[in-house]
This record gives C-alpha cells, structure tokens and sequence, in this order.
C-alpha cells in the first residue's frame, strides 16, 4: 500500500508550525518567512522561486524528497487560503497558474466547491471527509504512489491522532515563536509508534524523520 507522508514540515522550538493572526498579506501570520528561511538558499528552493544557483547539503537533499514518488495529497483549508477564502470564488490558492503539486490535491474543508484544474496537472478537489476518508480517496488518485499530507499543523495532528502517518519529515528551526498554530498538542508518548532520527544541518536547523516500523 502507498505511504502517507509529511515532507520538510517546519516547527519552532517552541513548536509552533504557523505564526498568530494569518491574513491575505500575512499567509504565516508574525511568523512572516522565518520558518522556510532555511529552505531558500538551497538549489531545490531557489528552482522552485524561479531562481539559480543554491546549495547542495543536507537541506537540499531533503527538500528533492518532496516530489519523489508521490501521486496525490491532502492539505487542509488553511493551507490553500487565507481565513474567509471560501467566500472569494476567485480564489485559487497560494501558487499562482502553475502550483508545485502537479498532482492530485484533497483540500479538507468545510465550504465545498466544484473542482479546480490548474496547469501542471494540479487538480484541487474540495471535500468534507474524516481524515481516514480523505485518504482512502487520496490513495486511489494516487494510483499505487505515496499520498503527502502538505499540512497545516491542525491537518497533520489529525493524521497523527487518527494513526494513519507512515513517515514524517519535520525541520526544527531555531527560533521561539511563542504564538500561534502548535504541531505537538496531545500527541504525548507519539515517538514511540515511529523509529527516530535527527540530522543537523550547518544552516542550523534539525531534520527529524519518523518512520513507523515495518512501512
């Protein structure tokens, strides 16, 4: 069966995955880029903003992990819009024309609405589902490839809660938020259902890998 996986999900220390007081113009809310700074001198990173150049360590090994194998996935409302979205029909998320999915894409979400094709064979499906039904569909647009679950952090506790992660990929950044959107909320004791590892980066953050054992 396909795995369902978190790619390069990034945390304070404080735990915290998105900042206090998300808007249109604040998609983090305080937080601003300070999560995804790490990201951004990577080859991976720069190719993605349209750039050149980069580094090629640790970080951006990871970051090529993103695509790899992956067939469809699952966000949550609050990662394909701002708070109120669901009442500008116009809107089609973050990404512009051509969003970096290129595949299938669950949006969970009370407001539904018809499909949207983008280009790059993004398609974003809008639906009302527990997180065990969102992936049953996922796995089946997926056509035998891993399903990533993009987050935010409200999305990935469910997965988690509901026991249905196979791997996760979270990136510590050095920084206290203090507010916000935590990741880690009663998820006490999470550690021990997944074999663990921990590599550090010279940019300064730490990659921490979950793998649940026998996936």
């Amino acid at each position: 069966m396909s795995l369902a996986r978190v790619q390069f999900f990034s945390v304070s220390l404080d735990g915290f995955a998105t900042g206090e007081g998300l808007s249109h113009d604040a998609p983090f809310g305080h937080a601003g880029e300070r999560l995804h700074e790490w990201m951004f001198g990577t080859q991976w990173g720069r190719r993605m903003m349209g750039g050149t150049g980069g580094t090629r360590g640790v970080d951006d090994a990871f970051l090529r992990l993103h695509a790899l194998g992956v067939g469809a996935e699952i966000m949550g409302a609050g990662k394909f819009g701002y708070p109120g979205w669901h009442e500008d029909p116009e809107w089609k998320g973050w990404w512009g024309a051509d969003p970096p999915f290129h595949t299938p894409v669950f949006v969970l979400t009370h407001h539904t609405r018809p499909s949207i094709e983008m280009q790059g064979g993004t398609t974003f499906h809008f639906v009302d589902a527990s997180p065990a039904e969102a992936l049953q569909a996922a796995r089946a647009a997926a056509d035998g490839k891993d399903v990533r679950l993009g987050g935010g952090a409200t999305t990935i506790r469910q997965f988690l809660t509901a026991g249905l992660v196979d791997h996760m990929h979270i990136v510590v950044v050095p920084i206290l938020l203090g507010r916000g959107v935590r990741l880690w909320d009663g998820l006490e004791g999470l550690e021990r259902d997944y074999e663990v590892e921990a590599t550090a980066s010279p940019f300064g953050v730490t990659h921490v890998t979950f793998n649940r054992a026998g996936a």
